[in-house]
């Protein structure tokens, strides 16, 4: 089978995404012709209202006509448009089906927590498959803005569990108390455990904004550097460090970090707290940043569906 070249979208609390790339099945190969990030900050006030705001859906729908031009321009054959946890948990997520619909010609798949889990980890460890040292079974965690998800496995998945904890989410839900943050996290992991062994795996692979940042952080990079953060291994104790200075850091000395998103800068400190709560339940002495996640396992998922 010749390479294809696809499109996929992955929609989230807080951003959305586009993979314009062409894949080869049988080499395993994927080739990235545009990636890109937008933060539409689609869940605004979801945990409160249940709906998806008005102003949020307008900034969603206007990041989705840009990615028409763009996966116009690449000529891509396929294209899948996947949603996540703020349309999941909106009243009127209709309004959001019918706009994208109209504005890119596919229906957007409002995807289940566990259907998220898996997709990030196909693409998170297509990669690591075969590393001598990064060795499976494999933790992944997708720390999003509204949700948090949990896959266990080796070359296949063996349990997930998705859980309402994340930078959004907790940020909205409790301001800048960093103690009511602390203890609901503490709840969300307790209920992932019960799916998902959470000590029982060899390697911690960690994916989405607020763990690429945090490491971009960790690295001391003087701008963000995908190449660099990429399989980047970060040590427990320095997430401790970059956690602490998130929660002491003003908004405007979160903003001069070179390597912050300014959609990240007032949700980021819950976003790290989340991330060291996972490090330490696991009991991980490092964690292994992976910039190839859901968008990427949504990528090969149009190529298995046409073969």
């Amino acid at each position: 089978m010749t390479s294809q070249r696809v499109a996929a979208v992955d929609c989230g609390t807080n951003s959305i995404r586009l993979l314009v790339a062409d894949l080869d099945p049988e080499t395993g190969e994927l080739r990235d012709l545009d990636r890109r990030m937008t933060i539409v900050r689609l869940g605004q006030g979801v945990d409160r209202t249940g709906r998806l705001a008005p102003e949020a859906l307008e900034r969603t729908f206007a990041a989705c006509r840009e990615y028409a031009a763009v996966i116009a321009g690449h000529g891509a054959e396929r294209l899948r448009f996947v949603a996540t946890s703020a349309s999941r948990d909106a009243e009127n997520r209709d309004e959001f089906t019918a706009g994208v619909r109209d504005i890119l010609g596919v229906e957007p798949e409002v995807i289940t927590g566990d259907e998220e889990a898996e997709l990030s980890f196909a693409g998170a460890t297509r990669e690591l498959q075969g590393s001598a040292d990064l060795v499976p079974p494999y933790l992944v965690f997708d720390l999003g803005g509204g949700s948090t998800e949990f896959v266990l496995g080796t070359d296949w998945v063996q349990a997930a569990r998705s859980v309402d904890i994340g930078c959004v989410r907790m940020t909205e839900r409790h301001g800048g108390d960093v103690d009511a943050m602390r203890a609901d996290i503490a709840r969300a992991l307790d209920l992932a455990a019960r799916t998902v062994p959470l000590t029982g795996a060899a390697t911690l692979v960690g994916l989405a904004g607020t763990v690429t940042t945090v490491a971009g952080i960790a690295l001391e990079l003087s701008a963000y550097d995908s190449a660099a953060i990429h399989h980047s291994r970060i040590p427990l104790e320095r997430v401790r460090e970059v956690t602490r200075m998130l929660l002491a850091a003003s908004p405007e000395e979160r903003a001069a970090i070179p390597v912050m998103h300014p959609g990240r800068v007032d949700v980021i400190g819950a976003g790290a707290l989340v991330l060291l709560a996972v490090m330490e339940r696991t009991g991980a002495r490092e964690l292994v940043v992976s910039e190839h996640d859901i968008l990427d396992g949504i990528a090969w998922s149009v190529a298995a569906r046409a073969s």
